[in-house]
């Protein structure tokens, strides 16, 4: 019986030495209903970007196993999703994981990097179109575990796609898009992270913490 063939990306892997860990689109684990997010893509330019994320296993119920995080204009969209790439695939190459595009339909986002993905979309979503670069570079900027804090706060009250333009979500929005701002947010975090030290960064694909 004939071997099946095998994938280049797993030949090249192997053939540095590297573990080859499967995955879908940006870091999903190939395992059975992981927790991640979906990023889907309209064939239509001028159809909305939805970003929903998946509990998998962990989800209470079927009722409340997807929940739509938020849903872009395709213009605000296009202003993020090439610095989005680039940040999420040189993290995916640090953790010698295979990297991804995006594409119409949907994209698989790892748990940890979807939250960082809605934090950015969150502050866009009606942000002024000259603001988005600015938004971009200061998110660009955070560390991924301040991305998270700000993920936890703003999903508590303001999480879903229902949910903009008031509470966190409106916040977001001054902060990002505002260069003297910038360096303002969320300053307890930033201090708890000062006081712990250089900290080992959470490992974004570790069972273990999911």
């Amino acid at each position: 019986m004939a071997r099946p063939a095998r994938k280049a990306s797993d030949v090249e892997g192997q053939a540095q030495g590297k573990p080859v860990k499967p995955t879908l689109g940006f870091g999903v684990p190939a395992t059975s209903d992981p927790h991640h997010f979906k990023v889907i893509i309209p064939p239509a330019n001028s159809g909305k970007v939805q970003i929903s994320e998946y509990l998998g296993l962990q989800a209470s119920s079927d009722e409340f196993a997807v929940i739509d995080r938020v849903v872009l204009d395709r213009p605000r969209w296009t202003e993020i999703r090439s610095e989005v790439q680039r940040a999420f695939n040189a993290r995916l190459k640090g953790h010698d994981l295979m990297t991804s595009a995006w594409k119409v339909g949907e994209n698989p986002v790892d748990r940890l990097l979807g939250k960082e993905l809605c934090v950015l979309a969150w502050a866009v979503e009606a942000m002024e179109m000259d603001h988005i670069p600015v938004a971009v570079r200061n998110w660009l900027s955070l560390r991924p575990e301040e991305r998270w804090w700000l993920f936890g706060m703003t999903a508590m009250a303001t999480g879903t796609a229902m949910d903009g333009g008031r509470g966190w979500r409106l916040a977001l929005r001054h902060a990002l898009g505002d260069v003297a701002q910038s360096d303002l947010l969320q300053p307890r975090a930033r201090r708890q992270l000062s006081r712990l030290g250089d900290r080992p960064t959470l490992d974004l694909f570790d069972e273990e913490k999911r």
